[in-house]
């Protein structure tokens, strides 16, 4: 039991609410309701190997880096508690069975996984080539709405601005919160060749930088939910996710990022569950007045 909690601590296992309730959000619009059972579960299970693929990977890549950095020196490869075999292993199951479930989904989810998988383990070494980095991150959970809308679709036919959207939302909305978990990294990164926005830019011009992109993420949640037709429930989610963005802004300053874990997590956590509680509250509404 100690090496399986292991295990999920190196891949940061609870931090799958991130992408999960927003491929939920896309699935549960393109099915106009709840998806079948079969596709529900290997949606379910292809974004957490997914992911999980891609954290043992990124530790994978980062353990050296991880050994000098004060504040990762604790984690798993680190201190030894995950051989570094063991995670190759977790990389290459993890990576089986996304791209298994996604063939098993439909051919179109399947040859399209190879993709997705490259980009979501090419984000590991994007911080060596540039700052921009933070945008990688925030299009590999990006794609998870996308990837779950023609899970059920099966095909690129029809309108995708709705999935669209929401992909673009999730991409500003990531990025923007690991611009802010990154200035603790700021002297670190530049002392290392490590290339992110607050080691060129500053801490301070990396928080205005990630208030202008969850901006971008505001908007894009407003088109969504006008393009999708979305109700009361919807709008009511969306008001206080908008109130915890700009709280976790709140949290946080160039002179004080004693609070970033609880911007980063504990206020991001419920932005995704929130909104798809809403979509799906509002889909199950008009599926009773039909």
């Amino acid at each position: 039991m100690s090496t399986i909690k292991s295990w999920l601590s190196m891949v940061k296992f609870s931090h799958s609410v991130f992408a999960l309730p927003f491929a939920l959000s896309a699935a549960w619009l393109a099915s106009s309701g709840v998806p079948s059972p079969r596709v529900l579960g290997l949606i379910i299970l292809c974004t957490v190997a997914a992911r999980t693929a891609a954290m043992a990977f990124n530790r994978l890549v980062d353990r050296r880096i991880d050994a000098l950095n004060p504040r990762t020196q604790t984690r798993e490869l680190v201190s030894g508690e995950v051989s570094s075999t063991s995670a190759i292993l977790m990389v290459i199951a993890s990576s089986a069975i996304f791209i298994g479930g996604a063939f098993a989904l439909n051919p179109l989810s399947g040859w399209l996984s190879l993709p997705v998988l490259a980009t979501l383990l090419g984000y590991s070494f994007a911080k060596r080539v540039t700052w921009l980095a933070h945008l990688v991150l925030g299009l590999a959970l990006g794609l998870a709405p996308l990837g779950a809308w023609i899970a059920v679709t099966g095909e690129l036919s029809g309108s995708l601005l709705p999935p669209l959207l929401l992909a673009l939302a999730v991409m500003t909305w990531v990025a923007g919160f690991d611009l802010i978990y990154s200035c603790q990294d700021a002297d670190f990164d530049r002392e290392n060749a490590l290339h992110s926005v607050p080691a060129r830019f500053g801490v301070a011009g990396a928080l205005r930088f990630s208030t202008l992109l969850h901006v971008v993420t505001a908007a894009a949640l407003v088109a969504f939910g006008l393009n999708s037709d979305l109700g009361i429930a919807y709008w009511a989610a969306l008001v206080v996710v908008l109130a915890l963005l700009t709280w976790q802004h709140g949290l946080v300053s160039a002179d004080d990022l004693s609070r970033v874990d609880m911007a980063f997590f504990s206020l991001n956590g419920w932005v995704g569950v929130l909104l798809f509680l809403g979509l799906a509250t509002d889909l199950a509404l008009w599926s009773e007045a039909g």
